[in-house]
């Protein structure tokens, strides 16, 4: 079985749009779609409950991406586990491809798909392991659209892909203990994948499958708010992975004021 994990917060019109494109054409793979909502304030729990196939979890509290994907995973039943964005738009038959890319290859254990806008650009959504020289690099790059559409055409094994979309096997998820809690939002998929791989298992990045990612509509309307949980991550990140740059990350936050 397919288990859907959605995390959801203050996004009702992203999140029904995105339920309605598994309603429409659900993939073909027996699954479940477990919703965990943050603790909204925009009615969104509400509205996925009238939908019959969406389990709705509804938290106290706005606990973090990381630690509500845990909770929708451990709710969960299947083999598979889908972590999709509430921003996201799943077209007809992604899913059911993305599920046969990974069982096609027994060492692989994640597969992420070939993220795009509603125009059709392509997200830079795999990369690297983060590092100071990684960053400068992938944000580079990440301005060279035209180097992005390339570079996201050809299947390849990365050392991540983005949480937008990450398709894994529920017994690799558990053998690193799932989702890293510290992490409250961003650069947990990176953590995640990078624990996955420190097993010998492999991510691959599936460039056949797309999926529609309406990235940036919640960061815009809470840009101050998500920018400092970045940096906190961003952090705990090197702190966790590149103890000896964590100092001077710190220091260059500062001196930027973005500590």
């Amino acid at each position: 079985m397919l288990s859907i994990v959605v995390v959801s917060f203050n996004a009702r019109a992203d999140l029904e749009r995105c339920l309605e494109s598994l309603h429409a054409t659900p993939p073909v793979h027996p699954h479940e779609v477990v919703l965990v909502d943050n603790h909204s304030t925009d009615d969104s729990a509400a509205a996925a409950r009238r939908r019959a196939d969406v389990r709705v979890i509804e938290n106290d509290s706005n606990v973090g991406f990381a630690a509500a994907n845990n909770i929708g995973i451990r709710a969960s039943r299947g083999d598979l586990l889908l972590l999709l964005n509430s921003d996201t738009i799943v077209p007809p038959g992604a899913l059911d491809r993305l599920v046969a890319a990974l069982d096609a290859d027994p060492s692989v254990a994640v597969v992420g798909p070939r993220l795009v806008d509603a125009a059709g650009r392509a997200e830079l959504s795999f990369g690297p392991m983060i590092s100071p020289l990684a960053e400068w690099r992938q944000k580079r790059l990440q301005r060279r659209q035209g180097q992005v559409e390339r570079l996201t055409r050809i299947p390849r094994e990365v050392d991540w892909v983005s949480g937008a979309c990450l398709l894994v096997r529920r017994a690799d998820a558990e053998a690193v203990g799932l989702l890293d809690e510290r992490f409250f939002m961003y650069t947990e998929d990176v953590d995640f994948c990078a624990s996955i791989r420190a097993r010998g298992r492999k991510v691959r990045f599936v460039p056949e499958v797309e999926i529609v990612h309406l990235r940036g509509r919640s960061k815009a309307s809470a840009r101050a708010e998500t920018d400092r949980a970045y940096r906190r991550s961003q952090i705990a990140f090197y702190e966790k992975h590149h103890p000896l740059w964590a100092p001077l990350l710190r220091v260059y936050l500062a001196l930027r004021g973005d500590a």
